[in-house]
């Protein structure tokens, strides 16, 4: 079985407070991107192997193996072999690892027809991490909490033209996070988002630009590209640094 985690952007991002237990408080719209995914590969074996290839992927445990090892405690389920092509920048804000781990269990339950509902694939998810719960059902949402607390919405880019600029840079969740002061947005960001698209440059911010801009004075100049370019709304996507722009 071959499945294709993509990619998603953020269109907007407030971190709102910082939490008792160190999490913060998020909102945030999450789409999803077609073009841009990994390749992974999930096929029956007498004994559990997982592989690599394409974008070196740092750490010794994958979150595809974690999600394996995630129902293999609940479920009698067959050993396998794993194989992930890299292709989405890693650190970049587009979600990439947390994809990996939401399609590893999607594809697994489909293989050893566990017949588990979106709910219960969704629990699973959110034991691999914030995001993750997000690409089980793969639409766009209005995300707040710290990631987990997920609302449909009615957004559709497929008539826009979406372009990526990928700097050689990456900025470390806990570096981002040092640089935003958080705070309660004066307006919803989803009563922000129903706005006409050209209304965005100036209302739907991300939180993590600001210090981005400071420290890494080069994004800055990535985003007044974009616009130069003709986008209609240009942003960072998750705490950075990959920067996309909406083009018609």
């Amino acid at each position: 079985m071959i499945v294709y985690p993509n990619a998603k952007i953020n269109i907007g991002l407030n971190v709102i407070k910082k939490q008792a237990n160190g999490y913060h408080k998020l909102s945030s719209v999450f789409y999803p991107v077609d073009g841009l995914s990994d390749i992974l590969e999930i096929l029956h074996a007498k004994h559990f192997s997982f592989s690599s290839s394409g974008l070196v992927i740092p750490g010794n445990s994958n979150i595809c193996v974690k999600a394996f090892e995630l129902l293999k405690v609940d479920f009698e389920i067959g050993n396998v072999n794993m194989h992930l092509h890299k292709k989405i920048p890693i650190g970049a804000g587009l979600g990439g690892g947390s994809a990996d781990g939401a399609f590893a269990l999607k594809a697994l339950n489909e293989l050893f027809k566990l017949d588990l509902s979106i709910l219960e694939l969704k629990g699973y998810a959110l034991q691999l991490g914030a995001d993750c719960p997000f690409f089980i059902e793969n639409s766009p949402k209005y995300i707040t909490g710290i990631g987990e607390k997920m609302m449909n919405i009615n957004l559709d880019l497929s008539t826009y033209k979406l372009k990526f600029i990928f700097p050689d840079l990456h900025i470390s969740t806990a570096e981002a996070y040092e640089g935003v002061i958080p705070s309660q947005p004066k307006t919803n960001l989803l009563d922000l988002i129903k706005q006409p698209i050209k209304n965005w440059k100036l209302v739907v911010k991300n939180d993590f630009e600001s210090s981005a801009f400071e420290n890494y004075p080069k994004l800055k100049k990535i985003k007044e590209k974009l616009y130069a370019d003709g986008a209609i709304y240009a942003s960072m996507t998750g705490s950075g640094s990959v920067f996309y722009g909406v083009f018609t």
